[in-house]
């Protein structure tokens, strides 16, 4: 699988961790590996906790600590019913720009 380029990404991580958040509760070293696996791998660790700290500020993600059968506590995320709006937003502009960046390459025939 391509490595994603950071640079691309870096406007869609918030969308990116919504998604995977939406399937079920999770926490976040399980969300870089789930990321890792679909081919994000220029994401590191150090970097999608500032953006849980963010989703959760903006009340689109709660966070709750509990105890790991696997060491210390973990913070398990859910996703809010604000949290569903704005993934839904999200997938709506990702749809547009999608259709649009496809409509441009296949003018330009590269």
């Amino acid at each position: 699988m391509t490595e994603i380029n950071a640079q691309l990404l870096k406007g869609t991580l918030d969308g990116a961790l919504l998604i995977v958040i939406s399937r079920g509760e999770t926490y976040g070293y399980e969300i870089a590996e789930k990321l890792v696996k679909m081919g994000f791998l220029a994401i590191a660790a150090g970097t999608i906790y500032p953006v849980l700290q963010k989703l959760e500020r903006e009340e689109y993600i709660v966070g709750v600590m509990r105890k790991s059968s696997e060491g210390p506590k973990r913070k398990y995320f859910t996703i809010t019913a604000h949290g569903e709006k704005r993934l839904s937003d999200f997938l709506t502009d990702w749809e547009s720009l999608c259709t649009a960046m496809s409509q441009l390459i296949l003018e330009t025939g590269s």
